[in-house]
């Protein structure tokens, strides 16, 4: 079924009028939406940690921030949109909760679905739960919308208690941009299970560990590690950027007939049908909630597994190469 798009003429900004609209977290996402709503000439409120780097580049701004406890109370807030991490978003909500609860005609909005699809915020039900997920960084999606363009999103709708909630996802979307390029209508748990599986199996995991794997083969061969890492990361970024602009076939028709000949004959030698397999049982995993009780369990048990991870990482060899060869790339500075 082909999903349902919505452009420039499908919402109104108007829809906004007389809504104080907090954005909760001046982050990658927060400072973007806060900084195109405002221009779109919507009344905007920013609310973070004080004396935060967030806090201060949103003076830098022009905003006067608040806590998030202290914006929320504000008189006539009717949107509050939560644009912290997801660890976070619990604790961030018990603050606002009571304006929440306390308002006659509240939109609760996100730009993830993760807290609500697996129960973590429950909101009450006098309030509309949205989502507006720009399918982009947050400098992109601000960038965009200064040059006349917009970053395409997706538009959910969990609860919808005025009977108004589409038209005002819709009428946020269009104030970020998002309707420039186009809005596709999902649901929270499609926008939250794809996003998870997306990250775990394909763009985090499964690239970075199809980079190290390659880039150990080819080390563990007797190779330079230099060689390797142009090889098997360095280079990925051609490909990618080839394949993002037009797709895969242009992809093929852009690189070497040798190259595409091994993508052809070796590609499913590498992602079999056993790595599909697994594919299935990690979104099964996440459907089920299996992974959102492990990642809860790890932020309240301090990020062990988490950190000892990371700090792995840091330590592999292909990042002590890579960290050597970057300083030789001028264009990279």
């Amino acid at each position: 079924m082909s999903a349902r798009m919505y452009y420039e003429n499908d919402a109104d900004i108007k829809a906004l009028e007389g809504i104080k609209i907090v954005i909760v977290g001046y982050g990658s996402q927060g400072h973007a939406h806060a900084l195109n709503l405002r221009d779109s000439g919507v009344d905007v409120i920013v609310a973070d940690v004080e004396g935060s780097d967030n806090w201060n580049q949103a003076v830098s701004d022009g905003f006067t921030p608040l806590s998030a406890k202290a914006a929320a109370a504000l008189d006539g807030v009717g949107w509050i949109q939560l644009l912290v991490p997801d660890e976070i978003q619990g604790k961030v909500y018990e603050e606002i909760r009571p304006a929440v609860e306390e308002s006659s005609s509240m939109v609760l909005g996100f730009s993830h679905g993760f807290n609500i699809r697996f129960g973590q915020i429950k909101p009450p039900s006098n309030c509309d739960v949205v989502m507006v997920a720009p399918k982009g960084p947050g400098h992109l999606v601000r960038s965009v919308y200064k040059e006349g363009n917009g970053v395409p999103m997706l538009m959910a709708v969990e609860q919808d208690s005025s009977g108004r909630a589409k038209e005002l996802a819709l009428a946020y979307a269009k104030a970020i941009g998002g309707t420039r390029a186009g809005v596709i209508e999902t649901t929270f748990s499609e926008e939250t299970e794809t996003d998870l599986f997306g990250e775990q199996v394909v763009l985090c995991g499964g690239v970075v560990e199809l980079m190290k794997k390659g880039f150990e083969t080819l080390v563990e061969a007797g190779y330079q590690p230099e060689i390797a890492y142009f090889e098997c990361l360095h280079e990925m970024k051609l490909i990618i950027d080839l394949v993002y602009a037009k797709g895969i076939s242009y992809m093929n028709y852009s690189i070497s007939n040798t190259a595409e000949y091994g993508e052809y004959s070796r590609g499913e030698r590498i992602i079999k049908d056993e790595t599909k397999e697994e594919m299935k049982k990690i979104l099964s995993e996440i459907k089920s909630g299996d992974f959102a009780r492990e990642w809860i369990s790890e932020n309240e048990n301090g990020l062990p597994e988490f950190s000892r991870k990371r700090a792995e990482m840091k330590e592999h060899l292909i990042e002590k190469t890579g960290e050597k060869l970057r300083g030789m790339m001028e264009w990279l500075r």
